[in-house]
């Protein structure tokens, strides 16, 4: 068990490592490329902080047919990512994060609460819903309401938003690397290092999940969730840093709304049937803490209080007893 757990922890490692400097090149590519740093900027961090997610839903379908590992892991992100909102806001200071966030981002965590509320809608309907070959309607249905917010987010967004922090981002590190083959050399090299990485956690975590009798929901929902997840939390601590906070903030959103578009790619690679008529009920827990927790920050960010009473705000203090709370009931259900 001791040597599982050790290469578990060694993928979890490249993981963080190599997300981050994904993310970082990621930005150089889009400067150079000359596509809008606002938008690009936007999506493409999105969406390398959740290439660990991508990658393990692949392996866990199309490789170790364990679905409650790949519901398990974008459930336990989606949670995960609202979690390090609490955790900026108390790296943030005397007034809490919600209040220095644009209201603009309410728009990309209300099309996260609709995603989430038709997740969990599907997971109790199951098999009950039509079915396009072996792949559900409802997946379909995720991915078009994905790029609707996409474009809705994208016309809202070409008005303002964190061209600041993406072209500092990407002029510091183009100053470090300055030559397209170094760059997009080392944006592939880190790309490869988190699919390999990502391939081998799953059986790594179905092996862990059976010797530790926690099951693959809580396993996948807690610990491989918190492992895709951590280039998220390095990103988003890096734009704390520096002062972006509506990208620390839009990052994890955006890699929300990005997360259940990949839960309908695990359905499509999910050969034997609906991938969400072959998981545990149970998963409807985490996804439906993942919608209150967004809930939580939508109204944080609309009433925008201007002070704390601990050393974070209440919305912040709700976000983690919530996230705590899920993975109790999640342990309680595994019957431990």
């Amino acid at each position: 068990m001791l040597l599982t757990w050790f290469l578990f922890i060694l993928c979890a490692a490249v993981i963080l490592v190599a997300g981050t400097q994904l993310s970082r090149y990621g930005d150089v590519i889009a400067d150079m490329t000359g596509l809008g740093r606002t938008w690009i900027g936007v999506v493409l961090l999105a969406s390398v902080t959740s290439l660990p997610e991508l990658i393990t839903g692949f392996s866990s379908t199309a490789i170790f047919r364990v679905p409650d590992i790949a519901m398990g892991d974008i459930a336990g992100s989606c949670m995960f990512n609202l979690l390090i909102i609490a955790m900026l806001d108390a790296l943030h200071g005397p007034a809490p994060i919600s209040a220095r966030v644009h209201q603009g981002q309410v728009l990309s965590a209300s099309f996260g609460v609709v995603l989430l509320g038709l997740v969990g809608l599907s997971i109790i309907l199951g098999d009950m819903l039509p079915v396009i070959g072996w792949v559900s309607v409802s997946s379909v249905l995720f991915v078009a309401i994905y790029l609707l917010a996409m474009r809705v987010i994208f016309t809202y967004e070409q008005r303002r938003i964190i061209e600041e922090f993406v072209a500092e981002m990407a002029t510091e590190t183009e100053a470090r690397h300055p030559s397209p083959v170094r760059v997009y050399g080392l944006f592939t090299l880190n790309a490869v290092l988190i699919v390999g990485a990502a391939l081998y956690l799953p059986g790594l975590a179905e092996t862990l999940a059976e010797m530790t009798g926690l099951g693959q929901t809580f396993f996948g929902t807690l610990f491989v969730a918190l492992s895709t997840s951590l280039p998220e939390v390095v990103v988003s601590i890096a734009a704390l840093r520096i002062g972006a906070i509506d990208m620390a903030v839009g990052n994890i959103f955006g890699s929300n709304l990005f997360n259940i578009g990949i839960l309908a790619l695990d359905d499509l690679f999910y050969t034997p049937g609906p991938l969400l008529a072959a998981i545990e009920t149970s998963h409807s827990i985490a996804v439906m803490a993942a919608m209150i927790m967004t809930a939580i920050a939508i109204v944080g960010l609309t009433y925008r209080s201007d002070s704390k009473r601990l050393f974070v705000a209440w919305d912040s203090v709700g976000i983690a007893v919530v996230y705590a709370l899920a993975n109790v009931m999640l342990y309680l259900r595994s019957g431990i």
